[in-house]
């Protein structure tokens, strides 16, 4: 089964920002997901995290994840970056892997 919680996941604190974390999942096909919170995170204390898919190393809107007008999405809750994860697995059929 595959593990699509953002809590079985390590956000790892960036070298060149100190205070903001991130964890980047590949879903495979040059698809990946950036998970970002902490420093600079487009954030809130309540909903401490934002995402943007990454397709062939560019930003990018995907429907049902991101917004069309804006390749990141913030305000977002753990369980919110959960439900994206199992969003994407859906979407690609592939197993998130931490890179």
């Amino acid at each position: 089964m595959a593990v699509l919680e953002l809590s079985s996941f390590e956000m790892i604190e960036k070298v060149d920002v100190p205070g903001q974390y991130q964890c980047v999942l590949d879903f495979d096909d040059n698809v990946q997901l950036s998970i970002v919170s902490g420093k600079g995170a487009y954030s809130r204390e309540s909903a401490p995290y934002e995402i943007a898919v990454i397709k062939h190393g560019n930003l990018t809107h995907m429907p049902g994840i991101t917004d069309v007008n804006f390749a990141v999405k913030g305000h977002l809750t753990e369980a919110d970056v959960s439900a994206i994860i199992k969003k994407m697995y859906l979407i690609t059929g592939k197993s998130p892997i931490q890179i």
